[in-house]
């Protein structure tokens, strides 16, 4: 069963654009936060971006000014839109639906983003 796909990852070059979608299972996309993580090679999954229930989001201060975290909640679906990339943003980026009570977490499989010459 896969709650989370997400979709819209390749090769770009430094300052291209590129547009992440992930489709959610109706069911958990009420969740109250959904977040883009990225894992670079050979480092740690990171919080890029998230957006909560009710519109407020959070950004990671290497991407401030260059993507945004939206939803649509009649296609149940949560978008990041990526501006003036950098090699940096390298990494596979995926689709996380969390909330607190009880705990539980659900991810995606990951679509991969590349940014080079």
């Amino acid at each position: 069963q896969e709650l989370l796909v997400e979709s819209g990852g390749g090769l770009v070059q430094p300052g291209g654009s590129l547009r992440l979608s992930c489709a959610a299972s109706r069911s958990i996309f009420s969740f109250l936060t959904l977040g883009w993580y990225c894992q670079a090679p050979g480092k740690q999954r990171e919080l890029v971006a998230s957006i909560t229930i009710d519109g407020r989001t959070n950004y990671a201060d290497s991407v401030k000014g260059r993507f945004t975290i939206s939803r649509d909640n009649a296609k149940n679906t949560v978008y990041l839109q990526m501006n003036s990339l950098k090699p940096e943003d390298t990494g596979v980026y995926y689709c996380n639906v969390a909330r607190s009570q009880p705990p539980t977490s659900y991810w995606g499989q990951g679509t991969r983003v590349t940014v080079s010459s």
